[in-house]
């Protein structure tokens, strides 16, 4: 009887140890998406559209927090510090995630090490767009005239280093303009001084320029396009406009910090891979000119390793070295 007492009391006391063990339900509170630039951008668009899907599947807000500052790195390095329990994520872009180790010399993490992808959200390419004040309603009228004025045209981007810092200085390259790179801290405030004037040109994402092409605030030239897109059939390609040698655009992923529990990063993953496949969320993406391109974990993981190659080589190509 002793013994039977006793193997029931061990066979309670094990199942009360594994049911403690197992991880809680989440999300139980609130989750924070962290994006690295300011409010406006093609980024900030993007995160605050999957945000709103992401909340009404998970049953909890999902709150959006900019945090602006070094090419997305300032947010990034927040989240590879959070607690890895699925309540902190980023929507990151390619400055932060594959650009930054190839042009930073001291980075404060190391984004395949640090960061757990969890999918693929978003790709968009690039327009170069114009201030009205340019004399150019076409891509050769405007390498034209840039090169009557070498070194008196200014360009914007998101920062040192960001993905149109270098698909700037790879347009400079290939055209052999001669333009001064202003650096801002994202895209928002990039856009702002293009609208006033006081830069002259930049390369954005359909979600950041769009509405003011449309409005006749801004100049679309080109698309970094094989085909024009459909939310801007009037603008032509850069291989139409006779600059086939030029590529460049970013995209947007999901985040969580490394060592997540498998269980909530698949579960993160599945909803949103959900969200990107519904007639909503396509649709909102696709009138901004993103193309949704949901991934599994691993597959998004090889995703970025080879975006961080691409952008060695192109580093290497134009000469430019980490700082």
């Amino acid at each position: 009887m002793q013994r039977r007492t006793f193997l029931l009391t061990s066979a309670a006391a094990l199942a009360h140890g594994t049911a403690l063990a197992q991880p809680a339900a989440w999300p139980l509170r609130p989750v924070r998406m962290l994006i690295g630039y300011p409010p406006g951008g093609s980024t900030d668009v993007a995160g605050r559209l999957l945000a709103e899907q992401l909340s009404r599947r998970l049953g909890q807000q999902v709150v959006v927090e900019n945090r602006p500052g070094a090419g997305g790195t300032v947010a990034a390095s927040a989240v590879t510090r959070a607690e890895p329990d699925g309540y902190t994520l980023m929507l990151a872009a390619s400055p932060e995630v594959s650009i930054a180790p190839i042009t930073m010399k001291s980075m404060p993490y190391d984004p395949v090490r640090d960061l757990q992808p969890i999918t693929l959200v978003g790709q968009v390419p690039f327009l170069l767009v114009v201030n009205p004040s340019v004399p150019a309603t076409t891509l050769s009228e405007f390498i034209s005239h840039a090169k009557a004025n070498p070194g008196k045209l200014n360009y914007s981007s998101f920062g040192n280093n960001t993905s149109n810092h270098l698909a700037g200085e790879l347009f400079k390259s290939i055209t052999g303009v001669q333009a001064t790179h202003i650096p801002y801290k994202g895209s928002g405030p990039s856009i702002t001084d293009l609208l006033g004037g006081q830069v002259q040109y930049t390369f954005d994402t359909p979600p950041a320029v769009l509405e003011h092409v449309r409005g006749g605030k801004l100049r679309a030239l080109a698309v970094a396009t094989r085909q024009r897109l459909e939310s801007a059939p009037q603008v032509p390609t850069f291989a139409e406009a006779g600059v086939p040698a030029f590529t460049g655009g970013t995209w947007f992923g999901l985040f969580a910090p490394a060592k997540t529990p498998n269980a909530v990063v698949e579960r993160i993953n599945a909803e949103t891979v959900a969200a990107l496949n519904s007639p909503e969320l396509k649709k909102a993406f696709n009138d901004r000119g993103i193309i949704a391109a949901p991934q599994k974990p691993d597959e998004f993981g090889r995703f970025v390793q080879s975006e961080v190659a691409k952008w060695k080589e192109l580093a290497a190509k134009i000469g430019i070295v980490a700082e």
